[in-house]
């Protein structure tokens, strides 16, 4: 069978994608949007499109019959799900099948079976796959979550048995955290899967997320395309996914990948499908959960396999045999996956949203980018955060890291807050560089949030150079200005002062055939670039090292961003920085008395009414957004002396909840 025309019940950078891959096939395709995407770009790349009404997924992409409708009217005849929404819903594979349209994916009852927790993990432990302790009924209510919990030992991890994602997923580490963890938990699962359902397991600590691709296509074939390391995450959301994992040995890997595959026989998969796993130390792996779909991170196995892993669905929904045996899967050189999040990781990392003002994509050698936007664009509130997927691939590790770090320097966004910065900030942490992670990497290395100003000592001095130059640069432009009095040129001075943060460093520059040389630290530094004022990316060459640096400037003043940090760089004479420490600074305005919103999104909960008295860590409120619950507590013991706002408010970001006396 051939498909003429595929609808991709999806949004964003993974309709881009299928649409890639079916435009190479030659084969029709057909987007759908709802009116908040109406000029999305997935809408645009498409060959027909139909608007499905709404502004949020419920009315819109999660509607069966809206979808449905779509393919009628448009005559497609397949449907790629793509990831999250429908992707694994039984209700709409069934729906589906009775249209008499092909699913793009697995069969349902390999999405029944895989698709509730709970059973899978009765599935897995039946098919020989090593599975984590823990209680695999339908946790009742939460006095049942705490006994549970208690018989299993904390820590335990409560979670959504029609989850993913991240969502409907609490760590209760006591009685008080595993009550407050299963009504969060139950919270989340209904409205983002419809189904409250829970269950406990251990929470392993130290652990390694792992997981393998596997493919299986409805002659019986069944193979593993190698695994992917998923363990650097945040609030169980996967930043950073990279293949091969740099703590697997080929044992624990053929281990891992034949388990995968006996699993996926147990339930007569067909279709991409990733097994997931959690490793100890000891690299000891347990069963977690089988995603019948695509995953996000699936662009890391395709560079060190070579495959199109969008090419093989539809070869094997169109009745075809997967096109290697286990044999020819050879894993070749590494390959990182950076999510890009509309998110502001200076505050936590609350979502942010707003016009894509200014938008310009990383290239370079072994530099991929896949994603849903365009500048112009909107990020809503309707939706996930997730901008694009940055994908570097190099001979080795070390490769493909400085790769993604170079890659990330030159991501220009404009118009929302975003994660960029702490990618870059990752690439360049020791432990991550060593390859030491866990799940609990983010929140060990940064217990305290991420603040972008701690910069190493030599990322302070190219940033220093590269301002000097560009500085010098402008001065030489200055000198060249006609109409100046005779006798009276402007001649740029040699020496000058760059306060850069905190820190201050004496320069002195002068040019050459070659660019810019800058005599900073006792050490000559040639910068050679073709930045033109005005330009936003700055892409030098630093003692022969490329870098790339964003740069927004006045007459003075540099704003830079450069390998994880933002900061603001002045360039003076000595005279004028010595006079500079006098000048008056304006203090902030003091907020400590009000509770204000940390991110845009829906108030859900008040948890207290004006004149009560709180005590300080007692939650206040509750705000969702995204999808996803965030409790506001109290930073001191007080009174509540008003509440501006109510219980389904839309809130925006710093607007104020309620204020204390």
């Amino acid at each position: 069978m051939v498909f003429n025309k595929i609808l991709v019940a999806n949004r964003g950078e993974i309709a881009c994608r299928i649409f890639s891959t079916a435009k190479r096939l030659g084969i029709a395709t057909v987007a759908v949007f709802s009116d908040a995407d109406r000029h999305a770009r997935h809408v645009g790349m498409a060959d027909e499109s139909v608007n499905l009404g709404g502004q949020s997924s419920a009315e819109s992409y999660l509607v069966i019959e809206k979808i449905l409708h779509a393919c009628r009217q448009t005559g497609a005849d397949a449907v790629h799900p793509g990831y999250g929404f429908l992707s694994e819903n039984a209700e709409f594979r069934a729906a589906l099948d009775t249209a008499g349209l092909v699913f793009v994916g697995p069969a349902l009852h390999a999405i029944k079976s895989m698709g509730d927790k709970i059973t899978s993990k009765l599935i897995a432990k039946k098919a020989g796959v090593n599975t984590i302790p823990g209680y695999t009924d339908v946790v009742v209510d939460a006095d049942h979550a705490v006994a549970v919990s208690a018989e299993i030992g904390y820590p335990v991890m409560i979670k959504a048995s029609a989850g993913g994602g991240g969502k409907g997923m609490r760590v209760a580490w006591d009685e008080a955290a595993c009550r407050e963890g299963f009504q969060r938990a139950t919270n989340e699962a209904r409205a983002s899967f419809g189904d409250d359902r829970v269950f406990i397991e251990k929470f392993i600590q130290e652990p390694r997320h792992i997981e393998i691709q596997v493919m299986a296509d409805t002659h019986g074939n069944v193979l593993y395309l190698g695994e992917r390391e998923c363990s650097i995450q945040r609030r169980h959301q996967k930043v950073i996914e990279e293949a091969p994992s740099p703590f697997l040995d080929e044992a624990t890997r053929r281990a891992m990948g034949e388990q995968s595959c006996a699993l996926a026989r147990a339930v007569g998969y067909q279709s991409a499908g990733t097994v997931e796993f959690i490793a100890d130390a000891e690299r000891n792996f347990y069963f977690l959960e089988m995603n019948t779909r695509l995953q996000v991170e699936h662009p890391v196995t395709e560079c060190v396999t070579g495959f199109d892993l969008v090419e093989w669905m539809i070869i094997i929904a169109s009745g075809g045999c997967l096109p290697v045996n286990q044999d020819a899967v050879v894993l070749k050189g590494w390959a990182l996956e950076a999510r890009v999040y509309a998110e502001d990781p200076l505050r936590n990392f609350m979502p942010s949203t707003g016009r894509l003002v200014g938008y310009c994509e990383p290239e370079g050698e072994g530099v991929r980018v896949d994603s849903g936007v365009i500048e112009g664009g909107e990020v809503s509130i309707y939706y996930d955060p997730m901008i694009a997927k940055v994908i570097t691939y190099g001979a080795d590790r070390g490769e493909a890291v400085e790769r993604m770090s170079t890659a990330l320097d030159g991501y220009y966004i404009r118009g929302v807050n975003h994660n960029i910065s702490f990618l870059s900030a990752l690439m360049g942490h020791p432990r991550f560089i060593a390859g030491r992670l866990t799940t609990n990497f983010i929140a060990d290395e940064y217990a305290d949030g991420f603040n972008a100003a701690h910069v190493s000592t030599e990322d302070s001095l190219v940033m220093v150079a590269v301002v000097a130059a560009l500085h010098h640069r402008k001065m030489a432009r200055a000198a060249l200005l006609s109409g100046q009095l005779e006798g009276r040129e402007y001649s740029p001075p040699s020496d000058w002062m760059v306060l850069l943060g905190a820190q201050s460093f004496s320069v002195q520059m002068h040019s050459d055939t070659s660019g810019v040389r800058v005599l900073l630290a006792n050490d000559e530094w040639l910068v050679e670039t073709k930045w033109r004022l005005g330009e936003p990316l700055v892409k030098a060459k630093v003692n022969g090292r490329d870098v790339i640096l964003q740069v927004e400037s006045n007459e003075i003043t540099f704003c830079l961003r450069y390998r994880g940090t933002e900061l603001e760089a002045r360039v003076l004479s000595p005279r004028a920085a010595e006079l500079s420490v006098h000048l008056l600074h304006k203090e902030p305005v003091d907020m400590s008395k009000f509770l204000i919103s940390p991110m845009p999104g829906l108030l859900v909960s008040l948890s207290v009414e004006a004149g009560a008295s709180v005590k300080k860590g007692q939650e206040l409120a509750v705000v969702e957004a995204m999808k996803m619950e965030n409790s506001l507590y109290a930073a001191d013991d007080g009174t509540i002396l008003m509440l501006s706002a109510t219980v389904g408010d839309t809130l925006a970001v710093d607007q104020v909840i309620l204020e204390f006396e």
